[in-house]
């Protein structure tokens, strides 16, 4: 046999496997997800809330793991190594997207490690701070006072959270001192105490600490108001434009999954998106479903990594 016969053979040997198991998937007891952030983020319940019902459609069991640190790259670093057989899945948010351009010594690559299956939702953040500052303007003048130290918090340094909060306090005009934690509840626990001025929350995690007065929350991200907070204005509206920033949830699973794996899997998440206790559900955490295919997913993906990568080289961020 020639060379090319032999390569050929042995080629459609590693395919077969592969294709077997595309075919029987989902063939296991469960499948894992992992979330680079703390239980009861937004991140965290949107994909709870998704693939709960995405287990019932497939009889499956999903067991989410969460696993935070590292501004996200921690997690993100397992599913990258992970087998792509299907059984691990990535659930992140627009972090996935930063790190590429905030992290530049990766174990893995942002854009070629991991396939995407389907954005999940859309959650704005919202600016919360301590009770103190009423308006917006009222942290802003604070935070240009000569001598003063504003501390803001994220779920870790080159996180989205960060990136939004850079790009805030530049329009702004005022100087801050970034803390990261491991999460979102860990964070806003600090404003409620007021040991940090202010957190980039998803709505989830403001609008009932702010119902109760705990927090002020002062802007939104998005380019229009939340209907869950109609009386928390947008940025440019509050008297700072061109701070909106986009945070949004998505799906993905290792290089080189199956396409047909990669293909089901979309199917289930976006049927699961179209039952209206889903999407209620996460109408209620202040977000929209948005449900793409893969190629869709992709695309925005890549578009994002460019696009955070330029609001990284305006703000001056120094990479970890």
């Amino acid at each position: 046999m020639t060379r090319l016969y032999v390569r050929a053979l042995a080629t459609i040997a590693l395919m077969v496997p592969l294709a077997a198991a595309a075919q029987e998937w989902p063939a296991k007891q469960s499948i894992k997800i992992v979330i680079p952030f703390s239980a009861g983020s937004a991140t965290d319940i949107t994909a709870r809330t998704v693939f709960e019902q995405v287990g019932r459609q497939l009889g499956q069991t999903f067991v989410v793991e969460n696993r935070g640190g590292g501004g996200t790259t921690l997690g993100m670093a397992q599913v990258a190594k992970a087998d792509p057989d299907g059984y691990t899945m990535l659930v992140h948010s627009t972090s996935h997207v930063v790190v590429a351009s905030t992290y530049p010594n990766l174990p893995f690559s942002v854009a070629n490690d991991f396939t995407a299956v389907s954005a999940l939702a859309s959650i704005p953040f919202v600016i919360a701070t301590k009770t103190q500052y009423k308006t917006l303007k009222d942290l802003v003048d604070a935070g240009k006072k000569p001598g003063s130290t504003i501390l803001y918090g994220t779920a870790g340094a080159g996180s989205s959270g960060q990136l939004y909060m850079e790009r805030f306090r530049l329009a702004a005009g005022f100087a801050a001192t970034h803390v990261p934690f491991r999460g979102t509840p860990e964070g806003m626990t600090e404003v409620v105490a007021g040991r940090i001025d202010m957190y980039p929350a998803p709505a989830l995690n403001a609008i009932e600490l702010t119902k109760d007065g705990k927090v002020s929350s002062l802007a939104v991200s998005s380019t229009k108001r939340l209907p869950l907070m109609p009386n928390v204005p947008t940025s440019t509206e509050a008297g700072v434009p061109n701070a909106e920033y986009n945070f949004w949830v998505g799906a993905f699973v290792p290089a080189k999954t199956p396409k047909p794996i990669v293909d089901r899997l979309n199917r289930e998440i976006v049927a699961a998106l179209n039952v209206k206790a889903v999407a209620d559900k996460i109408i209620a955490l202040g977000g929209d479903p948005n449900p793409m295919t893969p190629a869709e997913f992709d695309t925005f993906v890549r578009k994002e990594i460019a696009l955070n990568a330029e609001i990284v080289r305006a703000s001056g961020y120094k990479a970890q």
